[in-house]
């Protein structure tokens, strides 16, 4: 009998019209809106004018940040954060790294392509980005899996969903070097051995190479205009100027920019000439070279510390006279600077371990860069050479809330940026001490 009343009650609710089932009432009072947090440093540094602003606070509503400056009224139910020492600046821009590599003192980069499996260096690269963003480096631009293929397209989508923690990611895929020119090397001729990039030969072939990564996911697209043909043996130019400016204007029609490895004279003005928007290292510029890069607007990613890691895994400990390598990337920089040249902050990050970007900032303002020139290149400068600057780069109202705190000033102490007490990404606090 029960059976039976439930089957009629079903039909006479399958039977009724929709208009005749009663709404739900509506919910009472105002719908509620994003929670708002308003941010109470010592200062803000908002990565455009160069200065630390005292008594300057922030407002954050979901993902955004809705004002800056002194004094701000606050909505009803603002989370206050006392951030007192300490100077609230943009999330810093790694512009150079590759987070599916580990320090070469650890496992030489032959060893990383050829032995460590692919699962094993996602997995790296996951702990990797994290210790990125806790860093207080909200993006990153990485520059090539090294012989992992796509797999940073999908490091990129597990972060953008919540997976796992990171920067927000502008990735390379697998980049893209002349056929023979780079590694691993030294191995049985006839035996075809995994390479670090993808090799192409001819003006076809690079094209195709460049579409065929733009389709797999790259943001950008990365090419190696030189490289060492055979180990101990200088770099030389590899990729024809008619291949790189085939490549970069079937990147550029994509709506892809490209970054070039260039080390070489010769391949900085292929670079150059073929249209390229950064250049990475720029060993190897020249005064002539340099203006005609800042000329054109390229900017130049000089990760000195990749040259000042190396050289410490073959012994130096940092003391002068410093080796040959460090001095040449340090003398590059001031011409580059001579000259004009835009910076793009760059460590070359994997190289050395991942978490101590800032690293590279120490470096530059060694080599003659002011705090405020290096804070600037590592937040609105690199949002414009990484074409985010409508998101995020600077405090100001409007964009993403891509931001962290330091105890200090790193205006006056540019150290100051390795000791982060806040990170806040997309208006979420990722960490806080």
């Amino acid at each position: 009998m029960r059976r039976r009343t439930i089957e009629l009650l079903l039909a006479m609710l399958l039977l009724t019209p929709a208009s005749a089932v009663p709404a739900a009432p509506p919910a009472s009072g105002p719908a509620s809106g994003p929670a708002s947090i308003l941010l109470k440093p010592a200062g803000v540094f908002d990565g455009v004018d160069g200065i630390v602003h005292p008594g300057w606070q922030v407002l954050v509503s979901g993902e955004r940040i809705v004002a800056v400056g002194p004094n701000l009224p606050v909505p009803a139910g603002t989370r206050i954060v006392d951030l007192a020492g300490d100077t609230l600046m943009p999330g810093m821009i790694e512009g150079h790294g590759h987070l599916f590599l580990h320090p070469y003192d650890e496992t030489s980069w032959d060893d990383q392509v050829l032995h460590e499996p692919l699962a094993l260096r996602t997995a790296r690269a996951v702990a990797h980005a994290k210790a990125t963003l806790l860093a207080g480096f909200t993006s990153e631009r990485d520059l090539g899996t090294e012989g992992a293929g796509y797999a940073d397209v999908g490091l990129k989508a597990a972060i953008d969903q919540g997976i796992v923690p990171g920067p927000r990611l502008s990735v390379a895929t697998r980049a893209i070097v002349a056929l023979g020119a780079y590694g691993p090397k030294g191995f049985e001729p006839g035996v075809a051995v995994p390479q670090g990039a993808e090799e192409v030969s001819g003006v076809d072939q690079i094209v195709a190479a460049v579409r065929r990564q733009i389709a797999a996911g790259a943001d950008w697209v990365k090419l190696y205009a030189d490289y060492r043909w055979r180990a101990g043996e200088d770099s030389r130019a590899t990729l024809s100027l008619a291949e790189m400016t085939a490549a970069v204007a079937a990147a550029h029609d994509a709506g892809r920019p490209v970054a070039v490895h260039a080390a070489t004279a010769e391949g900085m003005r292929r670079a150059i000439a073929a249209g390229a928007d950064t250049i990475e290292h720029g060993y190897g510029g020249t005064p002539e070279i340099f203006a005609a890069m800042a000329a054109k607007g390229i900017a130049l990613c000089p990760t000195l510390a990749a040259s000042d890691a190396t050289s410490r895994y073959r012994g130096w400990n940092g003391s002068d006279p410093a080796p040959r390598a460090v001095e040449i990337n340090r003398a590059s920089l001031r011409m580059a600077l001579k000259a004009g040249v835009p910076i793009c902050m760059g460590g070359d990050v994997g190289v050395f371990a991942h978490g101590k970007n800032a690293r590279e900032m120490e470096l530059l303002v060694g080599a003659g860069m002011r705090p405020a020139q290096v804070l600037i290149a590592a937040t609105s400068g690199n949002a414009r050479w990484l074409h985010l600057a409508e998101k995020l780069g600077a405090v100001k109202a409007g964009l993403l809330a891509d931001l962290i705190a330091v105890a200090g000033d790193p205006t006056t102490d540019i150290a100051a940026v390795e000791h982060v007490k806040l990170v806040m990404k997309n208006g979420s606090i990722m960490s806080a001490t």
